[in-house]
This record gives structure tokens, sequence and C-alpha cells, in this order.
């Protein structure tokens, strides 16, 4: 590109990667709510990966499962909601209005409208009888304060009532008013996920009134959010924002120009940085290694991914679906995978040796023992199994 824009090279990405999302030495975070804002949001989908993710950028990893919890569920500093491309992540609780109004507003439309089509085919009860429903429900978890499904429908009979979905099809199921009526106030933004019922790694939450926030333009909470993700992460090409929020690509270009996103030149293709931060970053300073669980916002934070992961060390690191699970990072690169056996221990395997000599084999030894300490009896196994980390898992 000419006209005086930038270029952004490879080892340019990966220091302002290593700096912006905790992972170097001397950018480790000091709270949970640090390593949120940092990174925007963590993944949410496996309950463990908000953890790991935040263990993995704290100077004092052993203060994470405490002070994390603190931060979700005595503080609400941070909020478990539903959020981009329909995919549950915490976010900074000051951030909640900006995605909702973002990314959430089309997608509960369309859920709500799903709800009803499928309860009128069913020959369910009406529009009229869900909203008296719902206003029941949010009146009840309203009283106490945190509740599971089962909880609320000792006070609200209704949601126990069952309807067919998609009758006589080869997919036909039977869906009880209660987990879609919820799933359709978390992504209204009415409910979020509240503490679980069982420890830091459990799936089973109970539901919590979500935190008041302002209505906000749609236009202007896409750029707001934009620019804070650029800040994040970029730079980033029009491909990997209109992936990571999953909006047109119409919404992409449009907000681009109203955050006042700079155009950058990377390696053949035209990126995008927040609004003056096109300028040279320093060097994260001393090699760093890092072992990112799957899911990861980092692993996961672009789609096109070549700068910082070989195309061949895919089939290994990820799922069918596109997941990611765990992986082992040396200065800002994927070079390998990791799992926890039955027994505790961590374990890793190198997949890319290039420029791995004997200081950065000692690192990421470092960061397995750091990690392992800090787990101490907890068992992890990813929700989205891939083949490396089956396949150290069991050796």
């Amino acid at each position: 590109m000419g006209g005086g824009v930038r270029y952004i090279d490879v080892a340019e990405r990966r220091a302002r990667l290593a700096l912006r999302h905790r992972l170097a030495g001397r950018a480790r975070a000091g709270t949970p709510e640090e390593v949120a804002d940092a990174l925007v949001a963590l993944h949410g989908t496996d309950p463990a990966t908000v953890y790991l993710a935040v263990g993995a950028r704290l100077a004092d990893p052993a203060v994470t499962v405490g002070e994390t919890e603190r931060a979700l569920y005595e503080d609400r500093n941070l909020v478990r909601m539903h959020g981009m491309r329909h995919t549950v992540f915490v976010f900074p609780t000051a951030l909640t209005a900006v995605v909702h109004a973002s990314t959430g507003l089309a997608v509960a439309a369309r859920e709500r409208a799903s709800l009803l089509k499928h309860m009128a085919t069913a020959g369910a009860p009406d529009a009229a009888w869900l909203k008296d429903v719902e206003e029941s429900t949010l009146a009840a978890l309203a009283r106490r304060g945190q509740a599971t499904a089962a909880e609320l429908a000792q006070d609200e009979p209704r949601l126990r009532e069952q309807f067919v979905y998609a009758a006589g099809k080869s997919y036909e199921g039977t869906h009880t008013v209660s987990t879609r009526l919820l799933r359709v106030l978390g992504v209204e933004g009415k409910v979020v996920r509240g503490r679980p019922l069982g420890s830091w790694t459990s799936s089973r939450f109970r539901w919590a009134v979500a935190p008041e926030h302002a209505e906000l333009d749609t236009a202007g909470a896409q750029a707001k959010l934009l620019g804070r993700w650029l800040t994040a992460c970029g730079p980033a090409t029009e491909a990997d924002l209109k992936w990571w929020t999953g909006w047109r690509v119409t919404e992409v270009r449009r907000a681009l120009a109203a955050a006042g996103a700079e155009a950058v030149s990377l390696d053949g293709d035209t990126g995008y940085v927040a609004a003056g931060d096109a300028g040279p970053v320093p060097v994260p300073g001393e090699p760093w290694a890092a072992l990112l669980p799957g899911l990861d916002p980092t692993a996961m934070g672009w789609q096109q991914r070549d700068w910082y992961l070989a195309p061949e060390l895919r089939p290994r690191l990820f799922d069918g679906s596109g997941n990611v699970g765990p992986t082992v990072w040396w200065n800002g690169r994927v070079v390998g995978g990791w799992a926890q056996r039955p027994d505790g221990e961590i374990v890793w395997r190198l997949l890319d040796e290039d420029g791995i000599g004997r200081d950065a084999r000692a690192a990421i030894d470092s960061e397995a023992q750091r990690l392992a300490a800090w787990l101490g009896t907890t068992r992890i196994t990813p929700r989205f199994r891939t083949p490396l980390e089956r396949e150290l898992s069991k050796d």
C-alpha cells in the first residue's frame, strides 16, 4: 500500500500480542479485571477456560480461582453473558451495555421469534402467556438473587411445561419452557449466568438478573466495541473483524469509519488499528512462554492466524468444528500443545521446533510447573477435545 500507510510486520504483531494480551513476563496482570479489560472478552463456553486464561496472565497465578470468583460473583466487576457470534463470554461489567447493543439485539430478536414459532407449531400457549411467565420468572429471580431453572420452577410452575420441537422430523425433540425462555432472556440481556452449583470447573450455572445498563444506539455501540477490540488485537483485517463480531461486512466498515480506525499494511493485506495506534510498540523484553487453554481468546482472536499459527499445526490442535485446544506458545507463536493427565501432571509436546533451543524448553517447562502448582488437585478436561490433547492426556 502507498500513501504513507505504515507496514506492520509479523514480529511487531507478535510484540503487540505479547504486551497487550498480558503474556510477556513484564506485562502480566495483577487482577482478573485487568486481564478481562485487556482482552475485551474471555471465552466462557468452557467454564474452566475463563480461569485458565486469567491464570496464564496473572503475575501471581495462585490467586486465580479466588480472585476470579470474587470478580464474577461478589464484586460483579465481570459478567458472564452472550456476546459476539452468539457465544458465551465473560466481559467487564462496564462493557455489557456496549456488547448488548452492538451484538445482542439482533440475535435476541431472532431467538424470541424462533421460540414463539416453535411453540405455535406445537400448539403451545401464545405470546401473551409466554410474556406472563417471563415477568413472573424475572420477579422470582429478583427475589431469590440467584437460582437454577429448577428452583425458579418452584415459584413459577409453568416453566416446567414442555412442547414438542420439529414433530415428525428426524431431529424431533421435547423442549422445556424454562430451557428455551431462560436462553432468550439471556441473549436479551435480562439475565446472566450466576455462581455455578459445583466448583469453578462446573458448567451447571445458576441464573441472576442482569446488571442494569443503558440502552445504547447500535451503530455507536459497534464503533465503541470495535475500537476497544482493535486496541487489544489490532492490526486486524476486515475478515478478522467480521468473524470475531459476527456482523455483516457493511456493519464492520461503518464501525471502522465511526471509530476512526487507521489502515496499515500487512503481508499482502490491509489491516486496521485503533485511532492513533499505528506507531511502533516497545520490545516485550525477555523471551516468553505460555500455556494457554482451549478456546483461549488469544488463540481464537483472529480468523486469519498464519502469523502466529502455522497451518500444518491446525489438524492436531483444533477439533472438527474449529475450536482450538490447549496450546504452547513461544515468543508470540504457537509451537505445540499441552494436556493434563489423570494424575495431575501437565505434559506438553512441540509441533514446531524451529528456533526452539534449551532456553525455550526450560521456559515452557517452567510454565507447565507453574500451571500444575496452582491447579493442585483440580483436574481439567477441555469441553472440546482435540487430537493432540487426547493423545497427551493418555500417555
